[in-house]
């Protein structure tokens, strides 16, 4: 399994910031590596919500269902699954002085032949998180408002 974990702080509260998070349409404007993402069915996002993702990686596409597997007022869990891998983004939200403070994990597990990839894809994995990082502070900090 490949692992990569963040923590870093932005100016929008937690009241703003998890259920921005919580909608992965969202992804579309956070992670450098989505390309599309579109939710499947339609009322209030809640755990069981599935959303049909396309990301492009060290320029291999690929898709993935996620299912918001967890919501609470600081935490975010969305699992992304097809015959390949399972990835599982971990979202914690906790309130800092002028914002929040934000760790965000992603596991990623391999299956079948494709776990012969899991050493390469921990450099690209590494590269990414810095990535996402960058990208996913600046989109809450607009949202601080």
């Amino acid at each position: 399994m490949s692992s990569v974990s963040r923590t870093f702080t932005v100016r929008a509260a937690p009241g703003v910031v998890v259920p921005y998070l919580a909608d992965f349409s969202h992804a579309e404007q956070w992670d450098p590596g989505t390309e599309r993402c579109t939710r499947e069915g339609s009322g209030p996002v809640e755990v069981g919500s599935t959303w049909h993702n396309t990301s492009k990686i060290a320029g291999i596409s690929t898709e993935l269902t996620y299912t918001l597997e967890e919501l609470t007022g600081d935490r975010v869990v969305l699992v992304g699954r097809n015959d390949t891998a399972t990835s599982t983004e971990t979202i914690e939200v906790v309130p800092e002085a002028g914002g929040s403070r934000i760790t965000y994990t992603n596991d990623l597990e391999f299956h079948g032949v494709a776990k012969l990839a899991a050493p390469v894809a921990k450099v690209v994995f590494e590269k990414l998180g810095n990535d996402t990082e960058r990208q996913l502070s600046s989109v809450l900090n607009g949202l601080a408002g």
